[in-house]
């Protein structure tokens, strides 16, 4: 092991970091999902808000993966591996706008929750550079969910 990382720190941060990645594929789909099934008034505000959306997490993924290789560990690779490490629920079914916006929604402030948690875990490591990454990533899901949630609460019943 090259890094100053103890081992089993460096398990504990490795997994951290693969459950992110896997968030983040999950999330991805998700939003192609609502991406490709939106509809009603504002069709085209939020079939371009969830591409954009989508496209800002799935830059993510790359990013989570290769953190995990820099710190001596592996990253998620199997295809099969990923629901089964992923905390995020995948989409299921008809969904309404509004809903597809709340299932977005509950998947940031998830991921929001456990980066902080991660970013403290990796701090307390002397893994400065996972504490880092996740408070730069943390801040795309902030605006994600921040977005979602003036959706959500300006009661003019566009999105229902």
């Amino acid at each position: 092991m090259t890094t100053t990382l103890k081992q089993s720190r460096q398990t504990e941060l490795v997994t951290a970091l693969n459950r992110e990645q896997a968030n983040a594929l999950v999330l991805y789909l998700n939003y192609k999902k609502y991406h490709w099934l939106t509809f009603g008034p504002l069709f085209r505000e939020m079939h371009l808000l969830f591409e954009e959306q989508g496209g800002e997490v799935f830059a993510t993924i790359d990013e989570l993966a290769e953190r995990s290789l820099m710190i001596d560990g592996k990253p998620v690779a199997d295809p099969a591996r990923y629901l089964p490490t992923a905390t995020v629920k995948p989409s299921e079914g008809e969904l309404s706008v509004r809903e597809m916006v709340e299932e977005a929604l509950t998947a940031h402030e998830l991921v929001i929750g456990e980066m902080h948690q991660d970013a403290d875990a990796a701090a307390e490591a002397g893994d400065i550079g996972t504490a880092d990454l996740y408070t730069r990533l943390v801040q795309v899901h902030q605006k994600h969910r921040w977005f979602l949630k003036e959706l959500l609460k300006k009661g003019d019943n566009l999105v229902s």
